[in-house]
């Protein structure tokens, strides 16, 4: 009998030690790769010369009479990323009593963009930019166009 507790107790002690049983994985637990990731491609790269380009806010706006219509503050974007519209402050004094309007952003001509001392040119009259409806954050956009054909964004929910 001690023969057959000897043999068992030797048959132990040469088992490695598990230990606890394994757990399921959960979600802290972590898995290696099964192959190693390749690096991310690099981005592409394209040049503007700065003779060719340069940025819109801030931007003083004219009538093509020559009419101070304001200042580009904001550019609109539908879902998709396509500009829609530029917001203009317009009106006031050193922007007291001014207020912003959005109109088409097909209405405005850049021309000279390149030059910081030019303007850029909107196809509307002192009279219709009065007459426009205020813009305000995170109501219905009111988008005035010089042509009359801008239609309304439809967007399934």
């Amino acid at each position: 009998m001690w023969g057959a507790i000897s043999l068992g107790t030797l048959a132990l002690a040469q088992e490695p030690d598990k230990g606890p049983a394994p757990a399921a994985p959960g979600p802290a637990a972590k898995t290696p790769p099964d192959a190693p990731k390749e690096p991310a491609p690099p981005p592409s790269v394209t040049v503007i010369r700065a003779a060719d380009a340069r940025g819109i806010l801030g931007r003083d706006v004219r009538s093509t009479a020559g009419e101070n219509m304001g200042r580009i503050v904001d550019v609109i974007v539908d879902r998709s990323g396509t500009v829609r519209a530029a917001v203009i402050d317009f009106g006031g004094f050193l922007g007291v009593g001014s207020r912003k309007i959005v109109v088409d952003w097909s209405a405005l001509h850049f021309g000279q963009v390149t030059n910081k001392k030019e303007s850029i040119t909107l196809e509307l009259n002192l009279e219709q930019v009065k007459a426009a409806p205020e813009y305000k954050e995170d109501t219905q956009i009111v988008v005035l166009g010089a042509s009359g054909s801008l239609q309304p964004l439809q967007f399934d929910h």
